[in-house]
C-alpha cells in the first residue's frame, strides 16, 4: 500500500512561487511514476507533471512546461514540484499520485494523496 502526503500549499501573489513537496510510502514497485495532477474548481483534475522514480526522468504536460519543475529525492522518498510565474488560473487543489505504469493517464494512478490547496490572488 502506497501512502502519498502532500505539503507546501498557501496564498500566493500573482508572479509569485511555491514549492510543494509529497512524501511517499511503500512498494516502489507500485509507484513506478509519481506524479502531480491539480483540479481547479469546478474543473477536471489534470495531469501536470510525473517523473520516473528509478531514473528521476521528468515528464510534463504541454501548457505546464516551463513554468513548473518536478523533481525527486530518493533517499527522501520525496517528490517535488516548483511553481514559478504562478497566475491565478493556477490557482487549484493539487494532488500526488502513483503508478505501477509509465503513464500521465488520471485513471492509470492508484493511489492519492489528500490534496494541497494553492491559491493565486491576482
Amino acid at each position: 500500500q502506497v501512502h502519498l502526503v502532500e505539503s507546501g500549499g498557501g496564498l500566493v501573489q500573482a508572479g509569485g512561487s511555491l514549492r510543494l513537496s509529497c512524501a511517499a510510502s511503500g512498494p516502489t514497485f507500485s509507484r513506478r511514476v509519481l506524479a502531480w495532477f491539480r483540479q481547479p474548481p469546478g474543473k477536471e483534475r489534470e495531469f501536470v507533471a510525473g517523473i520516473l522514480w528509478s531514473s528521476s526522468s521528468p515528464f510534463y504536460a504541454e501548457s505546464m512546461r516551463g513554468r513548473f519543475t518536478i523533481s525527486s529525492d530518493n533517499a527522501e522518498n520525496a517528490v517535488y514540484l516548483q511553481m514559478n510565474s504562478l497566475q491565478p488560473e493556477d490557482t487549484a487543489v493539487y494532488y500526488c499520485a502513483a503508478s505501477s505504469a509509465i503513464t500521465a493517464r488520471k485513471t492509470d494512478f492508484d493511489y492519492w494523496g489528500q490534496g494541497t490547496q494553492v491559491t493565486v490572488s491576482s
